[in-house]
């Protein structure tokens, strides 16, 4: 379902959207705040083995490869006898003045009672807490800024003519604010911005039919034309002025070319071509979508989330470096073990979108919970309990894995990666209170 869709669709009633209404509206925070911060050491260990002890493996989903992605410590001995000696980590660059939200970890006493799960949530569930850092920061001033001065680009590059007062209520601004909180620059801001709607715009405008007649079965094509301005094509000259043409009248190619231009100005080539990357595999996902729309499909649960590897918050979240002024290098980037790390956290953001858009969907639009409900015949509510559950397992792989990358990693891949953690923390806090979402908020 599209982001607009998701948006003006009456509200749900079912006891299952109550139940994600109060979930995700939970204060509650309990992942860390900072994902390099030291972890506490078991008792009875020394400093020096607290200091060099990695995080225990990874748990729920692909754990037993997991183990096995880890990377090895480099070997360093100490003067005395050839003892590996601690891992220091170099400082992580520090991020622009601002207002900072203070940490929701709440202490020892708050993660046991999230771990003891002592309430009681709408249809009578046990109580469930998505496992999620805090935003680090919420300006709102600036988030407002990047909001105003993006909708005035969908107008003028033409993407959802009549429809940008529901553009200005999600505050897709505000979610790059939050979710980008390394910069308080608000040109750097509205590049993302720029790129992130017109991604979505393709969803809007070709795949669900929000915005223009959906054609699924002229998708390919469509996707082809658009993609042929993000990795520019060069027809012979005779060829050429049809296909610009082609272009100029299609408003979603219009604004992936003027997002992709303008994020030029501040990223390398190398950052520019990671975000084409991550576009082109999004548009196999699309793709994927019509197959199910024209042969009537409904995909199993294994499908889905294989389809949520590939259609996620990747391609924004491909820009956390670029955005915050510095660069992962292209090897450790494209390092399998950082690979799975930052694919999974676009799977986590995005099953967090799922279960926000439960309550704005249509039952025959497909999402993570009613997939499950249907596959394992279980009522809404308990699919939502395993919806958390499985986002749960996938978060808690990603931290530690992540944290194990960090302590060997270059400091730009600390950066990289304690980036790419803050990003998932300013989505879920967006998702919490999106116009998108909650029509209360900011609808009259």
């Amino acid at each position: 379902m599209s982001l607009l869709s998701r948006m003006s669709a009456s509200a749900a009633t079912h006891t299952a959207a109550d139940l994600v209404d109060v979930l995700l509206r939970d204060p509650q925070r309990p992942g860390r705040s900072d994902l390099l911060a030291p972890r506490p050491a078991p008792a009875g260990t020394g400093e020096a083995a607290a200091a060099t002890r990695l995080p225990t493996g990874p748990r729920g989903l692909g754990s037993a490869a997991a183990t096995a992605l880890l990377p090895e410590r480099p070997p360093t001995a100490d003067t005395a006898g050839g003892a590996p000696a601690a891992v220091v980590l170099p400082p992580v660059p520090p991020a622009p003045s601002g207002p900072r939200l203070p940490s929701s970890d709440g202490g020892p006493k708050a993660r046991a009672r999230v771990a003891e799960h002592p309430g009681k949530r709408g249809d009578g569930r046990t109580d469930l807490v998505l496992y999620c850092p805090p935003a680090v920061r919420d300006d709102p001033a600036l988030g407002r800024e990047v909001d105003a001065r993006l909708v005035e680009w969908a107008e003028e590059v033409g993407i959802y003519p009549g429809q940008l007062d529901k553009i200005r209520r999600a505050e897709f601004g505000r979610l790059m604010m939050l979710a980008h909180p390394a910069t308080d620059n608000p040109d750097r801001l509205l590049a993302a911005a720029k790129c992130a709607l017109s991604e979505w715009a393709v969803d809007d405008h070709y795949v669900d039919g929000e915005v223009e007649e959906a054609r699924p079965e002229l998708l390919g094509q469509r996707l082809a034309i658009a993609h042929s301005v993000i990795d520019q094509a060069h027809l012979p000259l005779d060829y050429a002025p049809q296909l610009e043409e082609e272009v100029r009248a299609d408003p979603v190619a219009v604004a992936l070319r003027s997002a992709l231009r303008n994020l030029s100005a501040l990223a390398t080539s190398a950052q520019v071509r990671r975000l084409r990357h991550e576009l082109a595999i999004m548009f196999v996902a699309y793709n994927q979508e019509a197959v199910w729309a024209t042969a009537g499909q409904r995909p199993p649960v294994w499908e889905f989330l294989m389809h949520r590897h590939e259609n996620s918050f990747v391609p924004c979240m491909v820009l956390v470096d670029t955005i915050a002024g510095y660069e992962i290098s292209q090897e450790e980037f494209a390092d399998p073990r950082v690979r799975r790390v930052f694919t999974m956290a676009g799977t986590a953001s995005v099953i967090v979108n799922d279960l926000y858009s439960m309550g704005k969907e249509d039952p025959g639009d497909f999402s993570l919970p009613r997939l499950i409900a249907s596959e394992e015949d279980l009522s809404l509510s308990d699919a939502v309990a395993r919806t958390v559950e499985i986002h749960d397992e996938v978060m808690h792989t990603i931290e530690a894995e992540a944290f194990a990358l960090a302590t060997a990693g270059s400091p730009e891949l600390r950066r990289f990666l304690a980036d790419l953690w803050a990003w998932i923390g300013g989505s879920r806090e967006w998702h919490a209170q999106s116009g998108r979402y909650h029509q209360t908020n900011n609808d009259t």
